[in-house]
């Protein structure tokens, strides 16, 4: 979290006080926000929910997605992305990153077979995926592009806003987010018949506050709509993460601009100009390298962030993907032709990436005088 306080608190008490506590009473703080925030994306539709999880799986919902379908997930991302695959019905088929960090176009148009119906680029902490030969390969082979922008609140990829660049998005505003609430997400899409998908996917019941005659006929699921109090709070860290995210990517630009000279091999941007800012990461030709470099800056080896790496995914790689077998992705009939034979070497490629890469932190607080004493000690390292 970075930023969270009076103007918050105050919002909050505007809620208290008028007593609709209620995101479809009469202040409509989640309506205001999702409002404000599909015109900042520029898409036609915004719909809060509960986490990120909530918000990949209404997207694949809202997309059609379900049993007898193959998605194509990175194999660098939190386990949140392959869960929201399985919450739909559908298989997730484990791809290699490049060494951006990111999904590798190249291992997406390898991976797509007969049964593969999307593929979900995660804007990995932060940093953009490469999105044009991403949808030039999705056009072609009629894939649903979801972006999972969950890590990527905020940034860019050439000017155009993550989330809205693929057919849905999906973002979450959880305690460790750019933008946060505590918990809480929201889905973007300019699909209008996606869109009402999404809408029951998130809230089956919505009907009984929107009026029937508003609502197409809908489908049960298991709802996870936002509050009031959500809301009050997005509305506030809206105002601010325009500034936030400028004051991170200036910061990363300095720290990249004062190291370009030391040795050292930052991996490469796909959006420099425009991505979130939030991390700066260099790459080492050895793991013994990347320990050291990483003890002496407080930096963090990419391959030790536990559930970012699927290696650490122990219920998908091990099949459990619901409490019922009959209710099982992994165990229905009509999945029995996807692909699921995991084994925790099949993206060798990717584990040596993220054996070798250190990721350092920005923060909007961080002083010009401290960013200085981190470069200092990045100079020393190399």
């Amino acid at each position: 979290m970075y930023r969270i306080g009076q103007e918050e608190l105050d919002e909050i008490r505007k809620v208290v006080e008028s007593g609709q506590i209620f995101r479809y009473g009469i202040g409509n703080q989640c309506t205001r926000f999702e409002e404000r925030y599909a015109e900042k994306l520029g898409v036609n539709h915004c719909v809060m929910t509960a986490s990120g999880t909530n918000s990949l799986t209404a997207a694949l919902v809202g997309a059609g997605i379900g049993p007898g379908d193959e998605v194509l997930v990175p194999a660098c991302t939190y386990i949140a992305t392959p869960i929201s695959v399985l919450a739909a019905g559908a298989i997730p088929v484990i791809v290699d990153i490049d060494d951006s960090i990111t999904i590798d176009p190249a291992a997406i148009e390898s991976a797509i077979g007969p049964r593969t119906k999307a593929v979900i680029p995660v804007h990995m902490w932060g940093l953009p995926a490469d999105m044009d030969p991403i949808m030039e390969i999705a056009g072609r082979h009629n894939l649903i592009v979801v972006e999972d922008a969950c890590q990527g609140v905020g940034g860019a990829y050439k000017g155009r806003m993550l989330g809205s660049i693929g057919h849905i998005g999906g973002f979450s505003f959880n305690y460790y987010k750019n933008m946060t609430a505590g918990e809480g997400g929201a889905v973007v899409t300019s699909n209008d018949e996606y869109a009402e998908r999404i809408k029951c996917a998130i809230d089956p019941c919505s009907f009984y506050w929107n009026g029937r005659e508003n609502t197409f006929s809908g489908f049960v699921f298991n709802g996870a709509r936002a509050s009031e109090f959500e809301g009050a709070i997005l509305n506030i860290q809206l105002d601010r993460i325009d500034r936030m995210i400028a004051t991170m990517r200036s910061q990363k630009k300095r720290i990249l601009a004062e190291t370009a000279d030391s040795g050292l091999n930052p991996i490469p941007a796909r959006s420099l100009d425009w991505e979130c800012g939030t991390h700066v990461m260099y790459r080492f030709d050895s793991e013994e390298r990347a320990e050291g470099f990483a003890e002496a800056t407080d930096g963090t080896v990419a391959i030790k962030t536990g559930r970012h790496v699927y290696t650490e995914w122990d219920p998908i790689l091990q099949h459990r993907g619901a409490p019922h077998a009959a209710l099982d992705p992994f165990k229905i009939k009509e999945n029995a032709d996807c692909r699921m034979d995991y084994t925790e070497n099949m993206c060798k490629r990717t584990l040596d990436i993220l054996s070798r890469t250190v990721f350092i932190q920005t923060h909007p607080d961080r002083s010009e005088s401290e960013t200085g004493e981190l470069i200092a000690r990045i100079l020393a390292y190399a």
